[in-house]
C-alpha cells in the first residue's frame, strides 16, 4: 500500500509532530508499505527554505516545497505561510504518484481539507490525525471569539473533514469527547495516543547523568520542564509554587526547552527573586533519554479551557525516564487520567500555587515514593502506552482501509 503523510514539519525537524510522522512512516516501511511525506523546506518556526526538495531516507520519500518566509513573527505572517504551503502542497499532492491513503496532520490548520480534495479527485482515503483542534485553539486563547463569522466558518470547515474522513485519530479520551460533541460518528473515531520508545529512552542514573553535573546539581531533588511552553500551558502555577518553595536549598528546577510562555516563566522566577533553576533549548533527540533521567520529577501543564484540544505529548517521555510527573490541569484531560491510573504521579489545579508547592514536598520528601512512582511509569510504558503498541495500532488502521 502507498501511504502520504501531509504535514509542514517532518524528519529532519525536532517538532513533536515530525517526529512522530517520522517514527510512523519508518514503522510502515518496516512492514512492506510505500510512504511518502510532503512537509516545508524549512525548519518550523524558521524563516527561509534550509532543506532539500527531495530526499529518500529509510526507504522513505521526502518531498519538500516552499519555505516559510515570515517563521513565527506574527500571526498575519504565519497565515502566509501556511497559504503558501497549502498551494504548494497541493500542487505537489497532485504531480506524484497516487496513494491509496493520505494521513493529514494539523500543521498547518485545515491541511485536511487537501486530504478531502485527494478523496475527491483520486480516489485515496483519508486519516484525519488530530494532533490540534482548530478552530477550538484560537478560541482557547482568546483570539478568535466562538461566536465570531470566522470561526463559525472555520468550525463548519473542521466538521466538514472530521465528518468525511474515512478515520479520525484523536490523541486521548479528553480530545475524543470534543470531537464526538462535534457531531463525528464514534465507530470513525480511533484513539491511538502519542508515544515514546522505551528502547530509546534508557534511563540513566543520577551518578553518571552529564546534565546534572554540567548544572551542578548535586545531590538536590532536580524538578524538570522540558518540550514546548506553549500557549496552552500553565506557567505561572510553577513559578508561584517555587517561590513557595525558596527556603528548600534541596529542590532545583531546569527548564528545557522552547516555545512563547517560556520567557514568562523564567522572568516570573526572577521577578520572585528565585536564582535556584537553570534553563536550556531543545536538546538533542539521541540525547533524550539521558536528560529526561536527569530530572527526579517531571512537570507538565494546561490552562483551564484547553482539555481537549490538545493532548501534551511530554508525558509519554517521563515515563519512559522513570519518573514521577506533576500535573497541574485538569482531572478531566487524557493525562490526569494517565497518571491516576498508572499510579506515577500527582494533580495538581492550576492556580494552585500551594498545591503545587505541596506536591513537589511530598515527592523530594520521599525517595521511595519517587522510586515507586517511576517504576510504574517505566512499566505503563512498557505495557500500554509505548511506541510499539501504538505503531502497531496505526498499521491495523491504515491496512484496514486497503
Amino acid at each position: 500500500m502507498r501511504v502520504l503523510l501531509i504535514n509542514q514539519t517532518f524528519h529532519p525537524d525536532v517538532a513533536a509532530t515530525a517526529q512522530h510522522g517520522w517514527d510512523l512512516a519508518r514503522h510502515l516501511v518496516k512492514h512492506g508499505h510505500e510512504v511518502s511525506a510532503i512537509a516545508s523546506r524549512s525548519i518550523y518556526g524558521q524563516a527561509g527554505g534550509a532543506l532539500p526538495a527531495y530526499e529518500k531516507i529509510d526507504g522513505v520519500e521526502i518531498h519538500r516545497v516552499g519555505r516559510s518566509l515570515f517563521g513565527k513573527a506574527g500571526t498575519a505572517g504565519r497565515a502566509i505561510d501556511f497559504a503558501l504551503f497549502y498551494v504548494l502542497a497541493a500542487a505537489k499532492a497532485m504531480s506524484i504518484e497516487r496513494h491509496q491513503v493520505s494521513v493529514c496532520f494539523t500543521t498547518p490548520p485545515f491541511i485536511s481539507l487537501l486530504g478531502l480534495a485527494l478523496r475527491a479527485l483520486r480516489g485515496t482515503k483519508l486519516v484525519y490525525w488530530v494532533m490540534d483542534l482548530y478552530p477550538d485553539v484560537p478560541v482557547a486563547t482568546g483570539m478568535m471569539r466562538q461566536d465570531a463569522p470566522l470561526t463559525r466558518v472555520l468550525e463548519r470547515l473542521n466538521r466538514l473533514a472530521l465528518r468525511r474522513a474515512d478515520a479520525t485519530v484523536v490523541l486521548g479520551r479528553c480530545m475524543e469527547d470534543r470531537v464526538r460533541a462535534k457531531g463525528v460518528a464514534g465507530a470513525n473515531i480511533v484513539r491511538i495516543n502519542v508515544w515514546s520508545d522505551a528502547e530509546e529512552l534508557s534511563p540513566v542514573a543520577r551518578a553518571d547523568n552529564s546534565y546534572r553535573r554540567a548544572w551542578n546539581v548535586g545531590d538536590r531533588t532536580l524538578v524538570m520542564y522540558s518540550g514546548n511552553f506553549g500557549i496552552g500551558h500553565d506557567v505561572r502555577t510553577f513559578a508561584d509554587g517555587a517561590k513557595l518553595l525558596a527556603a528548600r536549598g534541596d529542590v532545583m528546577f531546569a527548564f528545557v526547552g522552547g516555545g512563547k510562555r517560556k520567557k514568562e516563566l523564567v522572568d516570573a522566577m526572577k521577578a520572585h527573586g528565585l536564582t535556584n533553576f537553570v534553563e536550556a533549548d531543545y536538546q538533542p533527540r539521541e540525547r533524550l533519554g539521558e536528560l529526561l533521567s536527569a530530572a527526579d520529577v517531571h512537570l507538565a501543564s494546561m490552562i483551564p479551557g484547553w482539555e481537549g484540544v490538545m493532548v501534551p505529548s511530554k508525558l509519554y517521555g517521563t515515563l519512559g525516564a522513570a519518573r514521577p510527573v506533576i500535573w497541574v490541569g485538569s482531572e478531566s484531560t487524557e493525562v490526569a487520567r494517565v497518571l491516576h491510573e498508572e499510579r506515577c504521579g500527582l494533580v495538581v489545579t492550576p492556580g494552585d500555587a500551594e498545591g503545587f508547592a505541596a506536591a513537589v514536598r511530598t515527592l523530594a520528601d520521599d525517595a521511595a515514593l519517587r522510586a515507586d512512582m517511576g517504576a510504574r511509569a517505566r512499566r505503563s510504558l512498557e505495557e500500554r502506552w509505548g511506541a510499539p503498541h501504538a505503531l502497531e495500532r496505526w498499521r491495523t488502521l491504515i491496512e484496514s482501509l486497503a
